[in-house]
C-alpha cells in the first residue's frame, strides 16, 4: 500500500516565519515601544505560537539583534574615494535607524546590553562585527580606528533618537557628516 500523505510534518511552513517575525517585531516596536514589545506579543502580532519564536530566538536580545541584521542589510560601501564612501555610510545608517521601529528596536537592545554582557556579546558579535570587517577591509584601518568611527556615527544618531524619539532630519545628518569626516580624513589618520 503507497503512502499518499506528505513527508512534510505538521504545522506551519517554515518558509517567512522569520520575514513575519521581523515585520511584526518591527511594528509592535514602533507601535508600543521597545519595552512593551514583549515576545508574547510579537508572536501574536505574527500569528505564530510564542514557542516558534523562541526556538529561533532564545531571548528577545537575540530576535532584535537579528531583526536588526535582516533591517540593515548588508552595507552599501559606495563612493569612489574614502570621503564619499565614508558619507554613504553614515546616510545609510541614518536612513536605517530612521525606519519605523528600527531606531527604537536598536536603542532599546543597545541600552539593554549596558547592563547584560551576554546581550552585548551577541551584538557586539553579530550585529557590530559584520559591518566593522567590512569597513576596515574597504577604508584598509585598523579596528580601533574603525571602532571609532562606528561609536561616533551610530553614538550620535542613538542618541539623537533617545532624546527626541525622532531619527535625525537630513540637515542635522548634513551636519553630521561635515564634523566626522575632517577628522577621519585630515591625516591625523589613514582615513
Amino acid at each position: 500500500m503507497t503512502s499518499t500523505t506528505s513527508a512534510r510534518p505538521p504545522g506551519r511552513p517554515r518558509s517567512g516565519v522569520n520575514a513575519a517575525v521581523f515585520a511584526a517585531t518591527l511594528s509592535t516596536v514602533e507601535e508600543l515601544g521597545y519595552a512593551r514589545a514583549t515576545v508574547d506579543r510579537i508572536a501574536a502580532a505574527a500569528g505564530i505560537a510564542k514557542s516558534t519564536v523562541y526556538r529561533r530566538w532564545p531571548s528577545k536580545g537575540e530576535l532584535i539583534v537579528d531583526c536588526l541584521l535582516d533591517a540593515f542589510g548588508p552595507a552599501p560601501l559606495t563612493g569612489s574615494s574614502r570621503a564619499e564612501l565614508m558619507t554613504s555610510t553614515i546616510r545609510w545608517v541614518a536612513a536605517k535607524i530612521g525606519e519605523p521601529g528600527v531606531g527604537d528596536a536598536f536603542a532599546g537592545v543597545f541600552s539593554d546590553a549596558v547592563s547584560d554582557p551576554a546581550l552585548r556579546e551577541i551584538l557586539s558579535t553579530r550585529l557590530q562585527d559584520p559591518y566593522r570587517l567590512a569597513l576596515q577591509e574597504a577604508l584598509d584601518e585598523p579596528e580601533n580606528r574603525v571602532l571609532f568611527f562606528i561609536d561616533v556615527v551610530v553614538g550620535v544618531l542613538l542618541h539623537r533618537m533617545g532624546m527626541t524619539g525622532e531619527p535625525m532630519v537630513e540637515a542635522d545628518v548634513d551636519a553630521l557628516v561635515d564634523m566626522v569626516l575632517p577628522h577621519f580624513t585630515d591625516g591625523r589618520g589613514k582615513m
